[in-house]
């Protein structure tokens, strides 16, 4: 295994990721497919070249903030990388969002520039007004009266010089999934991206000039930015895109189409593709590994997985305050239920509510350290004292190593519960839930009962809705009981169709009560 890239003073992520293929001659290979049409590394530096000589036209400069709102589609590649090559800011969010959302966004960011998809004008269009800071809205598609991608690219050269950025010059902003409250951005420098690059997707994953990869989450969430684009392009691979909303049967026929070698994916997505009707039967053969991250991946649906389709998972953790995955599984060392080690160049820490820290095998407060961290969230100075304590982040996992060094996953530290005085990991109930064979799915949080006490709450979706009802609400209550302490087993079972998901594909837990 060769050392990590050493990056100089001078540093523009974009040749990092793309040019650098065409000057070590891999322009002639296919790098990027969509619907029936492919682009090579060539073609993909000329497209992000065009675009960046358009910012520059229309005045954006070293720092600008420039938000993409698109869908997985070519454009998103050639506007991330133009973005990049002229040392703007990129900001990145979902296309499906409502307008209240968008003005958050735009207002939040104060973006200059807008690369927006033709399909959200009907939520975006009517706030132009509003938008004191946005200068452009540029739309891949039909633009109606504002500036359309396709034109502005056209009028561009596909020559271009990168922005002579420093590799401590702000890149990216990557946003926290908002779990509480609306989300915030986290800054990264333009090393941090590719210095986990070098580490995670290098040195853990073992990524090739030869692998394709496809993702179930979309482009604009950090953990999908790096792992189906930035990640095959560090080596010369290619990504697979689709702009469709991820559901199961679309999963499968895009990997029977497109024949990825890696597939990102989510433990929602990892279930449903389970419990699709004939999923089974199609072809994963393609695949030489899975990359679950998010929320953690219960040891049961792992189980069923490799069962049914015989394709190692790689559990992980990362955070949009370190860019991506610090832990994780590696392929051929797989611990079932454990999120494996820290990758090389981080380090961690478990800390007790006291701040000192805890002995292998006792649970506490995650805290982790790298290079790829940011330097602070925007317009949140007391949140970023409280997370980024000099060069720790404070991850709010609560968590627990064993002796080999490996990690479990105990839940979010706000998210435990406290039963009878003992701590209780909803996680760990969720799984056992889980292991039921009528359980779906199903999410665990905290309730106050009649005396003030919390107590565990259960929320299950059945594989067949006609047998939710009182008698397996009690059956399931007991199965926790025999499985695992019996304090732990959920007071109420309350069934419901579906799980609130959040725009990551996480349970979202503040919409359950």
């Amino acid at each position: 295994m060769s050392a990590p890239m050493e990056f100089p003073e001078r540093f523009n992520m974009a040749w990092y990721f793309l040019d650098r293929n065409v000057e070590e001659g891999r322009g002639g290979q296919t790098c990027l497919r969509w619907r029936d049409t492919s682009w090579t590394y060539a073609q993909v530096q000329a497209e992000s070249n065009r675009f960046g000589n358009a910012l520059r036209r229309l005045g954006i400069d070293v720092e600008d903030r420039v938000l993409i709102v698109l869908p997985d589609r070519p454009e998103f590649a050639f506007a991330w990388f133009g973005a990049a090559k002229v040392g703007a800011v990129i900001a990145m969010v979902n296309p499906l969002l409502p307008a209240d959302d968008y003005v958050h966004y735009f207002e939040y960011s104060r973006a200059r520039v807008a690369v927006v998809d033709e399909s959200t004008l009907d939520r975006i269009g009517p706030l132009r007004d509003r938008l004191a800071h946005l200068r452009h809205l540029i739309v891949v598609g039909e633009a109606g009266p504002h500036r359309s991608f396709a034109d502005e690219c056209a009028r561009s050269p596909d020559a271009l010089v990168n922005a002579d950025t420093h590799r401590d010059d702000p890149a990216i902003w990557l946003f926290t999934s908002g779990s509480t409250g609306k989300p915030k951005a986290a800054v990264h420098l333009q090393q941090d991206l590719p210095w986990n690059t070098e580490r995670y997707a290098k040195q853990v994953l073992g990524i090739r000039e030869d692998d394709v990869t496809l993702s179930v989450p979309k482009l604009f969430f950090g953990y999908a930015t790096g792992t189906n684009l930035l990640f095959p392009f560090a080596v010369g691979g290619s990504t697979a895109l689709f702009s469709e909303r991820s559901e199961p049967a679309t999963l499968f026929d895009a990997i029977e189409r497109y024949r990825p070698t890696i597939l990102t994916s989510v433990p929602t997505m990892i279930n449903g593709m389970l419990n699709h009707p004939g999923g089974a039967e199609r072809d994963l053969s393609s695949l030489r590994f899975v990359l679950s991250a998010g929320e953690a991946l219960p040891a049961e649906l792992y189980r069923r997985w490799k069962d049914t389709f015989g394709v190692e998972i790689l559990d992980g953790i990362g955070s949009a305050e370190m860019f991506h995955i610090y832990i994780s599984n590696a392929p051929g060392d797989v611990t079932l239920g454990s999120l494996g080690r820290l990758v090389p160049g981080y380090e961690a820490r478990i800390v007790d509510a006291d701040g000192a820290d805890c002995p292998d095998g006792e649970a506490g407060t995650l805290w982790v350290k790298g290079e790829s961290a940011a330097i602070h969230y925007v317009q949140a100075h007391e949140k970023s004292k409280e997370v980024l304590r000099g060069d720790w982040v404070v991850t709010g996992d609560h968590m627990r190593r064993d002796a080999d060094g490996r990690y479990w996953y105990e839940g979010r530290t706000d998210d435990m519960l406290k039963v009878g005085g003992i701590f209780v990991s909803p996680f760990e109930v969720e799984n056992c839930l889980l292991r039921h064979p009528l359980v779906a799915e199903a999410a665990v949080i905290g309730y106050k009962d009649a005396e003030g006490l919390i107590k565990p709450k259960a929320f299950v979706v059945c594989r067949d809705q006609a047998g939710a009802g009182e008698p397996l609400a009690r059956e399931l209550q007991e199965f926790v009981k025999k499985h695992l302490a019996p304090f732990k087993y959920p007071r109420i079972v309350e069934f419901a169709a579906a799980l609130p998901k959040n725009d990551r594909g996480k349970i979202d837990r503040k919409r359950l009560r």
